[in-house]
């Protein structure tokens, strides 16, 4: 805060405009997060400070009181705990989050669309906007695959974790025996990234096809080819869009998921993630899942990673997914798992 202060005070500053903006931004963002910390801080000692009062006096309703308000001051501090996990390059920035059935037809299709019903869920109670970008719907239920754009600060840090394999074990309602069935999905979430960074893609290296839309989208749907599906052929990631019905919106969309797409890449390298690329793109089955969703026999959600179980899987699946969240970035930034306590 102090460098950046000092930078402020340059009167040479707004020669560039671009940088200028970005530098009082984060000046902005710093001066909240310092401002906000200095409060709890106060707020916790006044508070002890009543309660040592309050017994001195023998006033149970002081205490009382300022008991009360230790509780919603821890309460802040959780949040605030799990905020200062969010520190990396890209963290602050919008994502997009894939979701894509495994194997299993209908079983796993269901399951894709109960995925992104969850990730809407979520993003609604975090006081996101979600923009959606394309959809596949399966043959008789569900989706194939769906992308949607979540908007809001540390949209991409708090889902970066979310990649990955998601099981789950139910009695499928399209199983006229009722017999217990595992499904399988893949999430995969990718920063939007500022127009200010430079991704270099060179245009030999792309394959573009047009396509006729599916899913939700009015008398346009099906009529025109304005879908647009791009293949970067060096990596083999595909992006596709459709929530247009200009083909020109809809390529200049899929570029910007590319672009995503490829930066995410370099973001994992630099950061030196313990499991390789390759291994984020195995096959969508068993071995592979990060967190299990069981409704039968018994209902629980465990994340494989870190351990974290809760056993309301319904308030899961209708977003809750934030206990899951904190502990994956918190195991990933100290190389471990870790317990979160579930102040529920």
């Amino acid at each position: 805060m102090d460098e950046l202060n000092a930078v402020v005070e340059d009167p040479t500053l707004w020669d560039n405009p671009d940088k200028a903006q970005k530098l009082m931004r984060e000046r902005t963002r710093l001066d909240g997060s310092i401002s906000a910390y200095r409060e709890l801080e106060q707020e916790l000692a006044d508070n002890v400070e009543l309660i040592e009062m309050g017994e001195a006096e023998g006033d149970d309703d002081i205490v009382n009181e300022a008991e009360a308000a230790l509780r919603k001051i821890r309460d802040i501090a959780v949040v605030k705990e799990r905020e200062s996990l969010l520190s990396g390059e890209a963290d602050g920035n919008d994502s997009f989050l894939e979701v894509h059935a495994g194997a299993g037809g209908t079983e796993s299709q269901d399951w894709t669309q109960m995925l992104v019903r969850m990730y809407v869920r979520w993003a609604e109670q975090a006081g996101y906007r979600v923009d959606w970008i394309e959809e596949s719907p399966g043959e008789e239920a569900g989706l194939k695959s769906a992308t949607i754009q979540i908007k809001g600060e540390n949209a991409y840090g708090w889902l970066k974790t979310e990649s990955g394999v998601h099981r789950l074990v139910r009695i499928s309602p399209f199983d006229s025996q009722a017999r217990r069935h595992t499904s399988f999905a893949s999430v995969g979430a990718y920063p939007v990234i500022d127009e200010d960074i430079e991704v270099d893609i060179d245009d030999k290296d792309l394959r573009i096809d047009t396509y006729r839309a599916s899913g939700a989208g009015g008398q346009h749907v099906n009529r025109t080819d304005s879908a647009v599906r791009i293949t970067h052929e060096p990596t083999g990631i595909v992006v596709q869009c459709q929530n247009d019905r200009s083909q020109h919106k809809n390529r200049a969309s899929a570029m910007s998921m590319l672009k995503a797409r490829l930066y995410e890449l370099e973001l994992q390298k630099r950061e030196e993630e313990k499991q390789a690329l390759h291994d984020a793109k195995s096959d969508i089955g068993w071995g592979h899942q990060i967190r299990s969703y069981v409704l039968q026999p018994y209902q629980m959600v465990k994340d494989l990673r870190t351990g974290v179980e809760k056993g309301n899987a319904q308030g899961v699946l209708d977003g809750d997914l934030d206990d899951f969240m904190a502990a994956a970035l918190a195991a990933r930034l100290e190389g471990g798992s870790v317990e979160v306590e579930d102040l529920d």
